[in-house]
C-alpha cells in the first residue's frame, strides 16, 4: 500500500481552491509554507536516575488572523509531514470558523505508554522549558492532541507560568512590583487550552467537537433532501469511538438517528437488521470498558451481547448502505481504492484528513455530499478559542452559554461555506477553503 503524504493532500486541496481566487505568487507561497518550524532536543530525568534526550518540535503555519493555535501530540512515530498538514488545516479551520487565531501543531517523539506518570510530567515540563519563548497567549496557544490530556496541559501551563514569572523577576530585579494577581495569571493560563475545568478550562470542551459536528449536520439537512434508505429513520455509521466519535454517535442517537455501526482501532460492530436495529452509544461505551474492545461486544437496548449484531471491520464499515458516514478516526481512510464502494449519501468528516483528493473527486462525481473536516470538526477549536477568551478576560462562561455561542458560530460558518459552494458551483471542501483564504488574506 502506497503511503499517502498528508501535506501533499493538503496542498492539493489548496490548489483546487486557488483556481477560484486571484492571488499573487507571494500570497500563495505564504499559504503553502509554515512561517516557522521549531525543533528542539531536551533532557528528561528518568525514574532510574538516567537522563534521556527527547526530540520535539512545533510547526507555526500562519498567524495572519491571530496567535497560532493547535495541539501537541506525544507519539513514537510523529511525522513532520503530518504535523505540517495539521498545522495548515488548523489555519484554514480557524479561518472558516471566523476565529481570531492562526494554525499550529506540535509533537514529541515518544511512546508515552512506556513512561511512568512522574516521567510523563517531567517530559511535559521539559518540552515547555525548550519552547516557552516561542509560545504565549498572544503568540501561540497549544492544546491537547494525540496522547495528551487535560492533566498534561495543566503541567505545561504550570511550567510556562513559572518560567514567565521567573523571567519577569530577573528583568525587574530589586523591584517588588511583579503583578501575579489572578487576572495576570489567568492571562498566562490562556497560553494553553484543553485544561482541566478547575484550572482555567472551559465548560463544554469535552463534547465540543462532537456537538459541533452534529450542529453542522443539522444545518446541512435543512438544505438537502435526504430520505432514509432503510426503515423510517436516517442511519449512520461512525468510524472511530474515541471522544469525538462517541459524542457524535451519542448526539445522533439522542436525536433519533439510528446508529447502525461503530468501530475503534481494533475492529467494528454492525447491527444485524439495518431496517430496525440501532446501537445505544452509552451502552456500547460501557461494554467496551468492560471487554476492552468494541468488537468484543454489541449493545442494543439494555443488553450487551452478540445476538442482535456482529463484529465487522473498519474497512467494511465505510462501505455499508447507510445514509450518513462519519469518519472519526485517522487520516486517509477514504481513498481512490474504496471511494467507488462508499454507499453513504452524506459524509461528515470528524477526523482530520480522512479523505484523499482522489477520493474527493470520485465522491463528488457520485453526488455524495461531503462536509469537510475544516468545517465539521471545528467545534473543538471554537470552544478552545472560548477558553482562551475566558482566560484573557478572567471570566468563566456557563455550559449553556458555551453551547449557545458554539451553535451560532457553527451555523454561521456552515452558512458561509454553503453559500460560497452555491455561488462558485463547487464542493463544500473547496468552498470552505475559499472562505478561509479570503479571510486570511484580508479579502472578506
Amino acid at each position: 500500500m502506497i503511503k499517502i503524504n498528508p501535506f501533499e493532500s493538503a496542498l492539493a486541496q489548496l490548489s483546487k481552491a486557488l483556481q477560484f481566487l486571484k492571488l499573487s505568487p507571494a500570497q500563495i507561497e505564504r499559504l503553502k509554507n509554515p512561517e516557522k518550524i521549531i525543533s528542539v532536543n531536551f533532557p528528561v530525568k528518568m525514574d532510574d536516575g538516567k537522563v534521556k534526550i527527547f526530540h520535539g518540535f512545533r510547526v507555526q503555519h500562519n498567524s495572519a488572523l491571530g496567535p497560532y493555535k493547535g495541539g501537541i501530540r506525544f507519539h513514537h512515530q510523529v511525522d513532520m509531514n503530518e504535523v505540517k498538514a495539521l498545522a495548515f488545516w488548523m489555519a484554514i479551520k480557524c479561518a472558516v470558523a471566523d476565529l481570531p487565531l492562526g494554525g499550529g501543531k506540535g509533537g514529541v517523539e515518544v511512546d508515552p505508554k512506556k513512561l511512568s506518570d512522574h516521567e510523563l510530567e517531567r517530559l511535559s515540563r521539559g518540552y515547555i522549558q525548550a519552547i516557552w519563548r516561542d509560545i504565549g497567549q498572544d503568540l501561540d496557544v497549544p492544546a491537547p492532541d494525540v496522547n495528551t490530556t487535560p492533566q498534561i496541559m495543566k503541567w505545561m501551563a504550570d511550567e510556562f507560568i513559572k518560567l514567565k514569572t521567573q523571567n519577569s523577576l530577573r528583568l525587574h530585579s530589586g523591584q517588588a512590583k511583579l503583578k501575579t494577581k489572578e487576572k495576570e495569571i489567568s492571562k498566562l493560563m490562556g497560553t494553553f487550552t484543553g485544561k482541566p475545568l478547575d484550572y482555567g478550562g472551559s465548560e463544554g470542551r469535552t463534547e465540543a467537537t462532537g456537538i459541533g459536528g452534529f450542529f453542522v449536520l443539522q444545518a446541512l439537512l435543512k438544505k438537502i433532501s435526504l430520505k432514509p434508505r432503510n426503515g423510517k429513520e436516517l442511519t449512520a455509521a461512525v468510524q472511530g469511538f474515541g471522544n469525538v466519535g462517541f459524542y457524535m454517535a451519542k448526539f445522533l442517537h439522542e436525536a433519533g438517528f439510528r446508529v447502525v455501526a461503530l468501530s475503534d482501532s481494533k475492529g467494528a460492530i454492525v447491527v444485524n437488521d439495518m431496517k430496525k436495529d440501532s446501537f445505544n452509544p452509552d451502552l456500547v461505551l460501557k461494554c467496551k470498558k468492560e471487554k476492552g474492545t468494541i468488537s468484543g461486544c454489541y449493545c442494543v437496548g439494555s443488553v450487551c451481547d452478540l445476538k442482535n449484531g456482529r463484529p465487522t471491520t473498519n474497512e467494511k464499515l465505510l462501505e455499508l448502505p447507510v445514509d450518513i458516514l462519519v469518519p472519526s478516526a485517522l487520516e486517509n481512510q477514504i481513498t481512490g481504492d474504496n471511494a467507488d464502494r462508499i454507499q453513504a449519501k452524506v459524509i461528515v468528516e470528524m477526523a482530520n484528513g480522512p479523505t484523499t483528493p482522489e477520493a474527493d473527486r470520485i465522491l463528488h462525481k457520485k453526488g455524495v455530499t461531503l462536509v469537510p473536516d475544516v468545517l465539521a470538526n471545528s467545534g473543538g477549536v471554537t470552544v478552545s478559542c472560548f477558553e482562551w477568551m475566558q482566560n484573557l478576560a478572567g471570566s468563566h462562561w456557563s455550559g449553556s452559554e458555551v453551547r449557545s455561542k458554539l451553535q451560532k458560530k457553527i451555523e454561521s460558518a456552515f452558512s458561509a461555506v454553503w453559500e460560497t459552494s452555491r455561488e462558485e458551483k463547487t464542493d463544500l471542501r473547496t468552498a470552505a477553503f475559499i472562505v478561509a483564504i479570503k479571510r486570511i488574506i484580508g479579502d472578506k
